[in-house]
C-alpha cells in the first residue's frame, strides 16, 4: 500500500515539529573549548621544539607529526571516538580529527589483514582530501609560476 504524497508531507511536518532541538549555543561553546583545548596541547608541543632551537617553519613539522600519532593513539584506545561526539567540529576540525579519520575505519577492518583490511581502508576518507588538496596545490602552483614566475634557486 502505498501512502499519497500529502500524508507522507505532513508526517514529515509533523515530525520536524516533535523532533528535540539540539542545544546550539551548548555545542557551540563545548566544540569551542575542545577545539582550544586540542590546539593549546599542539602549542605545548610547538613550544617544546622551539625551545630545543628549532626555527619555526621546522618546527611545526614535528609538533604536526606528534598531534597526528597522538590522535590516532587516542583512536586506537577508543578515547577520542568518544571526545568526537561531545565536542563535534571542535574535535574534528583539528589535525586530530585528521587521524581519527584515517584510524577509524583502518581499525574497524583489521580482521580482514593488514593487506586487504587495514591497508585497504586506511585512506577510505582522508584519501580524496589527500588527493583533492595535493589537486588544487599543484593548480595553485601553476597559477602562481605563471603570473609571478619560478622563484628559488
Amino acid at each position: 500500500m502505498k501512502a499519497d504524497k500529502p500524508t507522507t508531507e505532513a508526517y514529515q511536518r509533523l515530525v520536524k515539529r516533535k523532533a528535540p532541538r539540539p542545544p546550539l549555543l551548548r555545542n557551540v561553546i563545548w566544540a569551542f573549548t575542545v577545539g582550544g583545548a586540542i590546539c593549546a596541547v599542539g602549542q605545548v608541543f610547538l613550544g617544546f621544539f622551539l625551545l630545543r632551537g628549532m626555527p619555526l617553519r621546522e618546527a611545526t613539522v614535528p609538533a604536526a607529526a606528534v598531534m597526528v600519532g597522538l590522535g590516532a593513539f587516542l583512536t586506537g584506545l577508543g578515547v577520542y571516538d568518544e571526545i568526537g561526539k561531545r565536542a563535534g567540529m571542535g574535535a574534528a576540525l583539528p589535525i586530530t580529527g585528521f587521524a581519527n579519520s584515517i584510524t577509524s575505519p583502518a581499525m574497524e577492518f583489521r580482521s580482514e589483514g593488514l593487506v586487504l583490511g587495514v591497508g585497504a581502508r586506511l585512506f577510505t576518507i582522508a584519501g580524496p582530501v589527500i588527493v583533492w588538496a595535493l589537486a588544487v596545490a599543484l593548480v595553485v602552483a601553476a597559477v602562481k609560476t605563471l603570473v609571478a614566475g619560478p622563484t628559488g634557486g
